[in-house]
């Protein structure tokens, strides 16, 4: 069924009104949010001359236009109407562009002048932290890793925070010591403003370190919160917890009966390496100041690793489903409009096996505890070992408050279960408006327990209910999934899997041959079709004959942790609704965001306003790297013949 004033809404929100949610009520109404300037910049555009882009915001009128001017000097002869962006066939590097809003004829004033990008990318300089050498003698030095973004001044602009990862960084179910973990700041002019190191008690790894940026307390600036431990120091120098304490795991092994490749004991029992592993001491949370580092609150973490204490390897095991650390240590974050008004964080532990998620607020400079899930709790049974290795955050029932999207389950706002469905858990998903035609929001996951949830190796499911709206066969795990609006010949997002060689519609049909490209999507054209962006590349995909064709790839620049082959971070930065890319040079010394220099006749509000992706690109570090997505779908409704 038709979604009701579908249509209505869609034109809207093209005309920079706020976009109700999947529910019908404003997704928007009531919650606090970032002031964004302009953030106008300028680049060369593709075909000759200089692209400048500007914001649409959600409080913009209906009827707002621009004009853009160059060195004082109006360019356009009408006010700017059908996009937030302009050809300056005239420009140059030497320019200085500005805009004026104009409403009802009358120009506003002055913006901040555009920020100008010759090469077509803004370059943040980097200092990576000094390397060192583990206790068993491995050295190790360090690469720019994943980077959130939040207005940490409150003067309308991004900041970047970075996370350093040491070369030496280790999955969970790997053994062996790891070197600091740090956080840096940095404006978009280059100027670093604070270093957090996470310290020694703090396991580096793609599962142990999820961060989030965001304004926690709605006082205009955003925080920063993440898991520290005794040893961590925070931005102004000052340390959390015991200094001196060294909770890595020295003495070589532990019992576990089912880890291959470890050395087997005299009774049979097999034992695995535990250097550098960290099983016991206290672990913590900790908001930090976004302008200056300084650590503001921290409370014990919760979810807790072992409740009541440091358990027998056995109690470990039945409580986690191994006794060395392995699915205890894996960590989820998000940010989640749990009472439709401020942010609450979210920081969930565990999705193998058991599974724990807990909100915490962060008002008046304290932090309180609002809710923790537990799938060991009585009547939560069935939430057990569905998770993902990353979570999306959405109001999906329309009530105005998000819930958690936790992989084949949902939790409501309250911190009860809303839905699971066994399929188990999966690498990879995708929430958004996927199928315009139908009420609600979807959820696109691929899925690696194949023989565990009957032989089903992707699913679409009513992110409202967790209802199946249709399913695909597999029969070994399922690592990879994407889905994203790329054949306009079709309505809603085209779905596809490293299962299948196929191209699927809104329907579960198959179209024709899918990329090969499975890992992000992102608006980087001019036309309202999404992009695929895998490693360094960004393609443009051609339905006509089933190729993609690359737009972009710097040969310099470097993607991110290991086969997942993420960029830094994906978002709609700077410029109009386009997002920008941003990679680590090759050699670790600068951040990249690349921009758009492809025109455009689409005007869309900036979509770090919409509810759905701002929160996405907030989660968009934890664990396994997903893009964001929409709350709305901003293609055409119609089959289409071309791009648009």
């Amino acid at each position: 069924m038709r979604r009701p004033n579908r249509i209505r809404l869609l034109a809207g929100f093209l005309l920079g009104a706020a976009l109700p949610s999947a529910g019908g009520a404003s997704a928007a109404t009531g919650r606090s949010g970032e002031r964004l300037d302009r953030g106008l910049v300028a680049a060369p555009a593709t075909g000759g001359g200089w692209l400048v882009s500007w914001r649409l915001r959600a409080s913009d009128a209906k009827s707002v236009r621009f004009d853009v001017y160059r060195d004082g000097r109006k360019l356009n002869a009408r006010p700017v109407a059908d996009a937030t962006a302009f050809v300056d066939p005239q420009g140059d590097a030497r320019a200085r562009y500005t805009i004026r809003a104009v409403n009802g004829g009358k120009p506003g004033a002055a913006s901040a002048a555009a920020l100008m990008l010759p090469r077509g990318y803004l370059s943040i300089p980097l200092t990576p932290p000094p390397g060192g050498t583990t206790p068993d003698g491995q050295s190790y030095t360090y690469t720019a890793n994943d980077v959130s973004v939040g207005d940490l001044d409150g003067d309308g602009r991004y900041e970047v925070v970075l996370k350093w990862d040491p070369t030496n960084s280790h999955d969970n179910s790997q053994a062996g010591y790891t070197g600091n973990v740090f956080l840096d700041a940095y404006t978009l002019d280059g100027r670093r403003l604070w270093r957090i190191d996470l310290g020694r008690n703090i396991r580096a790894g793609a599962h142990y370190t999820q961060f989030q940026v965001f304004d926690f307390d709605g006082d205009g600036r955003a925080e920063v919160a993440v898991k520290t431990a005794d040893g961590t120091v925070d931005g102004v120098g000052r340390t959390i917890g015991d200094a001196g304490a060294d909770w890595r795991g020295h003495d070589g092994t532990v019992p576990q009966p089912d880890r291959t490749g470890a050395k087997t004991l005299a009774d049979g029992t097999k034992v695995a390496p535990l250097q550098g592993r960290i099983l016991k001491g206290p672990e913590y949370l900790t908001v930090f100041d976004g302008r200056s580092g300084r650590a503001l609150a921290t409370a014990p973490y919760d979810p807790p690793r072992y409740p009541g204490g440091d358990p027998t390897f056995e109690q470990a095991r039945e409580t986690w489903g191994d006794g060395y650390g392995n699915r205890s240590d894996r960590f989820l974050a998000g940010v989640a409009y749990l009472d439709g008004r401020l942010p609450s964080m979210i920081f969930g532990r565990g999705y193998y096996a058991r599974t724990t998620v807990a909100a915490w607020d962060y008002r008046g400079g304290k932090l309180t505890k609002r809710w923790l899930f537990d799938s060991a709790a009585l009547g939560n049974q069935e939430y057990g070992g569905r998770g993902n290795h990353q979570l999306s955050i959405a109001d999906v029932d329309g009530d105005g408050r998000d819930e958690v999207i936790y992989g084949s389950m949902a939790i409501d706002d309250t911190g009860k279960g809303l839905w699971t469905q066994p399929l188990y858990h999966g690498d990879a998903m995708h929430v958004a408006d996927l199928d315009p035609l139908r009420p609600g929001l979807e959820k696109w996951g691929v899925h690696e327990e194949v023989r565990r949830n009957g032989g089903i190796g992707s699913a679409l499911l009513d992110a409202r209910t967790g209802a199946v709206l249709w399913s695909k066969p597999a029969d070994k795990d399922t690592g990879r999934g994407l889905a994203a609006d790329i054949d306009p010949h079709h309505v809603g997002a085209e779905f596809w899997g490293s299962n299948s060689r196929d191209l699927f519609d809104v329907k579960g049909n198959g179209i024709g041959p899918a990329p090969r490209q499975t890992n992000f999507a992102l608006y980087w054209d001019g036309d309202l079709l999404q992009e695929l962006l895998d490693g360094t590349t960004i393609s443009k995909w051609d339905w006509r004959t089933g190729t993609a064709t690359p737009l972009l790839h710097p040969d310099d620049v470097a993607s991110n942790n290991g086969t997942k082959a993420n960029p830094a971070l994906q978002a709609d930065l700077l410029g109009d609704w386009r997002e920008e890319v941003m990679w680590r040079s090759a050699d670790d010394r600068e951040l990249r965001i690349y921009v758009t220099p492809y025109p455009t006749r689409h005007r869309l509000v900036t979509l770090m306003q919409d509810p759905v992706y701002r929160l996405g690109v907030a989660w968009q570090n934890t664990a396994y790297n997903q893009p964001p997505h929409l709350s709305y779908f901003p293609g055409s409704l119609t089959p289409r013949d071309g791009a648009d």
